[in-house]
């Protein structure tokens, strides 16, 4: 088992993926993931997905660009243990073809192998 970061190394990767993310740029998102990537996704509502590989991840990434005219993240919050992070937010949503106003909270689960990001296991449910 590989050591995790230092907790202010994962700050820049974090940094550094969420602007990968927020830009779609695959190149960007695999300086800091591992070639072999895994990112697990639960939406709270219906979707369950398995994504790997840039293709897949850029595809998500366009479908909830189509699928919501607005996606806000907020309250999100990282919280470091020695070999694991857990980051929790909430998010509101507008969905584009129906304009119906989705709240939602979530955590997010990371682990990490040689000084990057190697999975993301996202659970969101509906917030109340």
């Amino acid at each position: 088992m590989t050591m995790a970061p230092p907790f202010e190394e994962r700050e820049i990767l974090f940094r550094d993926f969420a602007k990968a993310l927020f830009k779609s740029d695959m190149d960007a998102l695999y300086r800091v993931v591992t070639p072999d990537f895994l990112w697990l996704y639960h939406d709270g509502v219906a979707v369950t997905k398995s994504l790997s590989g840039g293709d897949a991840i850029g595809a998500h990434l366009a479908e909830q660009k189509i699928l919501f005219s607005v996606q806000r993240f907020y309250e999100v919050r990282y919280h470091h243990l020695p070999e694991t992070t857990f980051m929790t937010f909430r998010v509101s949503e507008t969905v584009a073809g129906s304009g119906e106003l989705r709240e939602q909270r979530g955590i997010e689960h990371y682990t990490f192998r040689d000084g990057r990001i190697a999975t993301k296991d996202v659970y969101r449910k509906p917030a109340l």
